[in-house]
């Protein structure tokens, strides 16, 4: 049986090398990195939501041109559709995405076209979109 004193010290120990790992006040969290493996799925936070394009005249989004989501994770998905659960998202909202397509026969340096099916924490709502609005080689 260990001394309370020694538990007691090791408590504090870890606790000052808890405290070491964590950012100083007002650094931003370190990014999640994308999901990279065909399966893997990864957890990260809603950035911002809006349409897909915006009015030049205005500068306004378009009501009706698509749905687009940016994530913390520097990843955003795109579609031509208004995804309801994507409207139902809020800035901030848990999500997890995993990566379950991946493009093929892309020219080199074109890696658009991955396909992650996204799960919104907050709402349990679910949406599978690429990330972008055309896959390798496309437009």
């Amino acid at each position: 049986m260990r001394h309370p004193s020694t538990r007691f010290g090791a408590s504090l120990v870890m606790a000052a090398l808890l405290a070491a790992a964590a950012p100083a006040p007002g650094t931003p969290a370190p990014v999640t990195p994308a999901p990279i493996k065909l399966g893997q799925c990864v957890r990260a936070k809603i950035a911002s939501l809006g349409q897909r394009l915006m009015d030049a005249r205005t500068d306004k989004p378009l009501r009706g041109s698509g749905s687009v989501v940016r994530f913390s994770n520097l990843l955003e998905q795109v579609s031509y559709d208004e995804i309801p659960a994507i409207r139902r998202s809020r800035v901030g909202d848990p999500v997890e995405m995993c990566l379950i397509q991946l493009p093929s026969d892309c020219p080199p340096g074109d890696a658009r076209g991955k396909v992650y099916r996204t799960t919104n924490l907050r709402t349990r709502s679910s949406w599978t979109l690429s990330d972008s609005e055309h896959s390798c080689g496309g437009a």
